[in-house]
């Protein structure tokens, strides 16, 4: 009798990975948040930390050493823990205001989940949304044909990302067992890093990343060169990341399934 070794189960992040082309919820609310508190940010130091506990987030955006500067230059002080506790309230009210509105899901992942849901396979999800966040998002996501199996949220364990404890959690409560039967799909090196520290295998995907940072629309006009370059510079960061595999759009997710079932889920030296 075959003993065929197979994937058992799917975790996705959120925003950038199957809803919200972009990732650009948190973005806007993280743009305007330090705008507003005197200490303008770039959008690039707004995504370098994304996929993070939200509090985190603006904690390692502080950290930054321009913007460290710059909050020295406007307060005469380094931003403390105080400091990040007001600017996540704010964020927190301004997020919770926009949130509803970037719920569509990415070109391609109703269909791709349905495929893999008719394969078999559990869908579990992490998050860098806290529960309070997600309770706003998860219903416009199933009203639009979007919904998981199992969800955790940032503060629902002990640590958010890069920890493992969010993808421990799902392996729970779905009951998949061992790691290497799970897969971690993400559009950020933090979704990356919470896959290897927890063990499974773990997929980028380039398209509609917070990573590569464009709207669809964007994607769309861009010309092929400029995007086929704005990819291969995404694909690098997540190469450096340590991603097992790198996909352009979550609909290629299947053939890396089949790919990984026809090596045995055995794992090479990385």
């Amino acid at each position: 009798m075959s003993t065929k070794e197979s994937i058992k189960a799917i975790i996705f992040d959120w925003a950038g990975t199957v809803i919200d082309y972009g990732c650009f919820a948190p973005m806007h609310a993280f743009l305007r948040t330090f705008e507003e508190a005197g200490v303008p940010i770039t959008d690039r130091e707004a995504r370098i930390p994304m996929g993070l506990l939200k509090w985190d987030h603006i904690q390692a955006i502080l950290e930054m050493e321009r913007v460290k500067k710059a909050w020295m230059d406007a307060f005469g002080t380094q931003a403390v823990k105080e400091d990040v506790d007001r600017l996540y309230v704010r964020f927190e009210a301004i997020l919770m205001e926009s949130l509803k509105t970037y719920t569509d899901p990415i070109p391609g992942a109703l269909e791709t989940v349905e495929q893999l849901r008719d394969a078999g396979l559990a869908i579990g999800s992490t998050t860098g949304y806290t529960a309070s966040m997600m309770a706003v998002i998860v219903p416009e996501a199933k009203r639009k044909g979007y919904s998981p199996d199992c969800m955790i949220a940032s503060d629902e364990v002990k640590a958010g990302r890069p920890y493992p404890y969010m993808i421990f959690q799902n392996l729970v409560e779905l009951g998949v067992y061992p790691p290497k039967a799970v897969i971690k799909v993400g559009d950020t090196v933090s979704d990356i890093l919470e896959g290897r520290n927890a063990g499974v295998w773990t997929v980028a995907i380039i398209l509609g990343s917070s990573e590569l940072g464009l709207t669809q629309a964007e994607v769309e006009s861009l010309h092929p060169d400029e995007l086929a370059e704005r990819m291969n510079q995404t694909r690098l960061t997540f190469e450096q990341a340590g991603a097992d595999y790198i996909i352009g759009s979550i609909t290629q997710l299947p053939l890396v399934i089949e790919e990984l079932e026809r090596s045995g889920l055995e794992r090479g030296i990385r």
